[in-house]
């Protein structure tokens, strides 16, 4: 099946060969969403989880993310989302001092469908500028990502600056990232931990108007 070309083209950073595959895939009559989800999404995914147990590196991964941008370029102006009508903003960002932003834009193309107002502050976003994002939009939920293991603490900064300024029991702080896990998650405060783009697209899917309702009521 063509899922499985792209899936292997992902994995092995071969951009040109994905573009040609989710062309094809385009021309067969294979929707775009599909294509995004079964085919660029599970291949980087795969990729992010040999990098999260050391089997390849941090290059490798960058040639795999450039492959699964370059297919994206292809099917983004055929991608059309059956939004449920829903509420609610989502800051996300890549934490400071890293300048991957894999994790986060899987995150960020796979949540649209909720109908979520997202707002992506980029890559190495500092604790201040999480804050300031926070505050300007009123955001429900906060999405963190780390690639490398140096930056992982940051997203601790991040959780006590929002407590320092009163900000964090209104909100869900959800992190992410190659080298995050759960039982982290839980030792710096996070709310949620999520190990792929599907896990946080469900959980909004569930979740996110029950957020803002109860953020309304609690205001």
């Amino acid at each position: 099946m063509i899922y499985a070309e792209i899936i292997e083209k992902v994995k092995t950073g071969e951009a040109e060969a994905v573009m040609e595959l989710c062309s094809k895939a385009l021309s067969q009559g294979y929707p775009a969403l599909s294509i995004l989800e079964k085919g660029l999404i599970v291949g980087i995914d795969k990729v992010a989880d040999k990098y999260s147990h050391r089997r390849v590196i941090v290059p490798e991964v960058l040639m795999s993310s450039r492959a699964m941008h370059a297919g994206l370029s292809v099917l983004e102006p055929h991608l059309k989302y059956k939004t449920k009508r829903q509420t609610g903003t989502i800051v996300i960002g890549t934490v400071a001092g890293d300048l991957h932003d894999i994790g986060k834009n899987l995150v960020k193309l796979t949540v649209m469908s909720t109908g979520a107002h997202i707002v992506d502050l980029g890559i190495d976003v500092t604790p201040q500028k999480f804050l300031q994002a926070v505050d300007k939009t009123k955001a429900e939920i906060l999405m963190m990502a780390a690639l490398l293991t140096t930056t992982m603490p940051v997203m601790k900064k991040v959780i006590d600056a929002l407590e320092d300024a009163g900000m964090r029991k209104r909100m869900i702080v959800a992190v992410g990232g190659a080298p995050v896990d759960e039982t982290f998650a839980r030792a710096i405060g996070a709310d949620c931990y999520f190990k792929c783009a599907n896990d946080a697209k469900r959980f909004l899917e569930n979740n996110l108007n029950k957020i803002v309702l109860r953020r309304k009521l609690a205001t």
